[in-house]
């Protein structure tokens, strides 16, 4: 008779510890992938940055040379520290360079399809023990840990917007993930100057549960004709001693990325407290995604400042 149970051969390899990982694997050199990039480099960890091609992953560590230069040129931050933290940043062209990292960190497209290919391709180049995280927003957990062959060893490490400058790491435990892969990742982001919070994974996690109702409902606010944008984020500024304005925050966020959490929220509670305001449906479909195309609720500039409204209601 066969002993019930995992088959030895099923066993996975014993986890990474925080002091063990020294090479961090980056998916996306766009915003959030370039932040993640910055602040694991800044610690002293080795990083490779990866996009669709190696030519997207070069333009997304010359953005963060760029902000780090000005930085530098502010007198904020040292030149010789610049130069080191960029030489630990290699632009790579896909996952197959991933083979020697300790930890892999998908920033991609909010897309679950999308994500799932990249979690598998990743899963089957990296080591054995090796962590697989994603910075999704949204997406279950449970589900992507599902697509690789090291389940135990996928969780959610939810950075905040704009990377360096946000101090909350958002840890999300799957259905697989082991208590293991939790103290590592949670120690790791607290390596790298976080606060942590650990939530279940459901729609939202917890953040963005809070969050996208609230700007949705904004988005509400306006389209009925309550106020103007500039009135709608001076209240939530003054009236509720928020840093930014619901509206602001949006285009800072991405309308898209936006829509598309409230999206999950309503299609996966069934809730019509989460039905996508018909303005955002309508900005997206336009292609107005916020500050990173330039226009959203708000028109900017090339250095992302805002010069005025999009749009008269």
């Amino acid at each position: 008779m066969k002993a019930c149970g995992r088959s030895p051969a099923r066993l996975l390899p014993r986890n990474m510890l925080a002091k063990d990982i020294q090479q961090v694997g980056v998916i996306g050199a766009g915003q959030m992938g370039g932040g993640i990039a910055q602040v694991c480099a800044a610690t002293g960890l080795e990083v490779k940055l990866s996009d669709a091609s190696v030519e997207r992953a070069q333009a997304g560590k010359d953005k963060i040379a760029k902000i780090l230069q000005k930085q530098v040129d502010k007198g904020k931050f040292d030149a010789a520290a610049r130069a080191a933290l960029l030489d630990r940043i290699q632009p790579v062209g896909g996952v197959s360079d991933f083979a020697t990292c300790d930890l892999v960190v998908e920033a991609a497209t909010e897309d679950v399809e999308t994500k799932i290919r990249i979690f598998k391709g990743a899963d089957e180049v990296m080591k054995a023990g090796a962590l697989l995280a994603s910075n999704t927003s949204s997406i279950s957990i449970t589900r992507l840990a599902g697509q690789t062959s090291r389940p135990e060893q996928v969780i959610g490490m939810h950075f905040m917007n704009p990377v360096p400058l946000m101090k909350l790491v958002e840890i999300v435990r799957g259905v697989q993930t082991n208590a293991e892969t939790m103290k590592t990742v949670s120690e790791l982001a607290e390596r790298l100057g976080k606060t942590v919070i650990h939530s279940k994974d459901q729609p939202g996690f917890v953040v963005n549960r809070m969050l996208v109702p609230f700007l949705n409902e904004a988005c509400f606010v306006l389209q009925e004709g309550l106020g103007t944008p500039e009135d709608i984020d001076q209240g939530a500024k003054l009236g509720l001693n928020h840093p930014m304005g619901p509206l602001e925050l949006a285009d800072l966020i991405g309308l898209d990325t936006l829509l598309f959490i409230a999206e999950v929220l309503h299609r996966e509670f069934g809730d019509d407290k989460y039905r996508p305001a018909t303005l955002l449906r309508n900005l997206v479909a336009a292609g107005w995604y916020g500050r990173k195309v330039g226009r959203g609720f708000y028109v900017y500039d090339e250095r992302g400042q805002k010069t005025g409204r999009a749009f008269e209601h």
